[in-house]
């Protein structure tokens, strides 16, 4: 079973009304929400914490996390509202306005963490609930208890129009690269962390933060992953982009599912480096899976059965 950490919220989806009105739609989503469906729809045991209302939204969340086969008895309940994101794209490229203050999603604790189940064999975090407080420190402290046993995969998925004290921000991004055992980041967020060089020497940087292997990626140019027998470059599938919602969440899923297959999801393995076979399928896994994702209108990842 793979744990998938972070947040749960509304997108609200630019669409058109038949009288040719703009207008927002809901649909339910958050990069770990995301990357917890594709999982699951990948045919692996997914379980999901998180902060979840119990208003309307939250049990539209509750009703698409069951639907997919999604455990969510782990997460904390609370009455406080459901996080939105209103969504605008430009050539496909989307944008984010997020509105999460006192919401259930953002006020989880320390205290509301759950026992990690015996059964887990990864764990998963990443998204906008690592820049917010007081969830970021609540997710930190599960990462860093992670860790000591088992698998850990963390997304940045950086925001900076979200980030409201960088400093507090990096410092624990720094905590948690030290308590991952694999870092997902894109070539943007890579920048933002670490400054304007080759994506190689970013990526050195990193590992040397904790991480084992780095995987960075970079849009229609694919994915790069760097691990200490040097690096894989997987190209990106050509596909007629609708929009680029849950792209990244998917490859994330792609990627555990693969390491899943192999059974690769050990820490013994990735310190002394994954097989450049087991790595290239679970990095195509991840492309494959994101390309049919990007070709449809919000966060609607495969199942197995479509790649």
């Amino acid at each position: 079973m793979i744990l998938c950490a972070g947040e749960a919220l509304i997108d609200m989806l630019p669409r058109q009304t038949e009288a040719g009105e703009a207008a927002f739609a809901p649909y339910p989503g958050g990069s770990v929400f995301n990357t917890a469906v594709a999982l699951s729809r990948l045919g692996h045991p997914t379980e999901f914490f998180t902060g979840l209302s119990t208003d309307l939204f939250g049990e539209r969340l509750a009703g698409v996390l069951m639907a997919n086969g999604v455990g969510s008895t782990l997460a904390h309940r609370s009455d406080r509202p459901t996080t939105l994101a209103f969504v605008t794209l430009t050539d496909g490229q989307a944008s984010y306005a997020f509105y999460d203050e006192n919401t259930a999603g953002r006020m989880l604790t320390e205290a509301d963490l759950p026992a990690i189940p015996e059964a887990t064999r990864a764990c998963f975090f990443g998204g906008i609930s690592l820049a917010v407080e007081p969830c970021a420190d609540a997710y930190a402290a599960l990462a860093t208890r992670a860790h000591e046993t088992h698998v850990t995969m963390l997304d940045p998925n950086i925001r900076p129009d979200f980030i409201k004290d960088e400093g507090r921000f990096r410092a624990r991004m720094d905590h948690m690269l030290a308590h991952a055992d694999i870092v997902k980041a894109s070539d943007d967020d890579l920048r933002w962390l670490l400054g304007d060089e080759s994506l190689p020497a970013l990526a050195e940087k990193l590992m040397v933060k904790g991480p084992s292997l780095v995987l960075v990626t970079q849009g229609a140019s694919g994915v790069t992953g760097f691990h200490a027998q040097g690096e894989l470059h997987i190209d990106a599938e050509t596909v007629q982009v609708v929009d680029t919602v849950g792209a990244g969440d998917t490859f994330n899923a792609g990627v555990l599912a693969g390491l899943a297959d192999a059974g690769a999801l050990e820490k013994r393995l990735l310190t002394q480096g994954l097989s450049e076979d087991t790595l290239r399928e679970a990095m195509t896994l991840g492309v494959k899976a994101a390309a049919i994702t990007v070709t449809r209108a919000g966060a609607n990842p495969p199942r197995r059965d479509e790649l």
